[in-house]
């Protein structure tokens, strides 16, 4: 499988909605106390999608590559190529941002499918690899049904 460089530029109108819902989700879960830094692997919007924390662990470059495979063989079963996707908050490590990319870079490979990382915080999300990205002046709030158009500012920050 050859090498690729991470998400392209401009990404897909539909992962740029999955990502914004991604991010959305995580200003929630801030705002709501119950956040934690993990890596994700799955279907956004799933209920089978599955997360690892590794809290104060010391994981190495081959315990996280096993991590990322073991997570998206389901998915890769059932026909299906999984996000994965670093949830942290803004002020985390970003080597950690590098060093699971890294270890998605190398799962992709083994598994023989593209495999694409992406971090998300409450106020962005952006590819370490192509270095695509887009965030916000402050979180996104999820848009209820009978707020109708324009009742929240989904754009990016300029």
């Amino acid at each position: 499988m050859a090498a690729h460089t991470g998400l392209p530029d401009p990404p897909p109108r539909l992962m740029v909605k999955v990502l914004r819902e991604l991010v959305r989700a995580r200003a929630a879960g801030e705002r709501e106390g119950r956040s934690s830094t993990g890596i994700h692997v799955g279907v956004p919007g799933r209920r089978d999608v599955r997360a690892f924390r590794p809290g104060e662990q010391v994981l190495d470059a081959a315990l996280r590559t096993e991590i990322v495979e073991a997570m998206a063989r389901d998915d890769l079963a059932a026909g299906r190529v999984p996000l994965v996707w670093w949830a942290r908050s803004a002020q985390a490590d970003p080597g950690e941002d590098l060093a699971w990319s890294a270890a998605v870079a190398q799962a992709s490979g083994e598994l023989g499918v593209r495999l694409d990382l992406v971090v998300v915080t409450a106020r962005s999300w952006h590819d370490p690899r192509s270095g695509v990205g887009c965030s916000w002046s402050r979180p996104l709030r999820r848009v209820s049904p009978s707020s109708g158009p324009g009742a929240t500012d989904g754009r990016p920050a300029r």
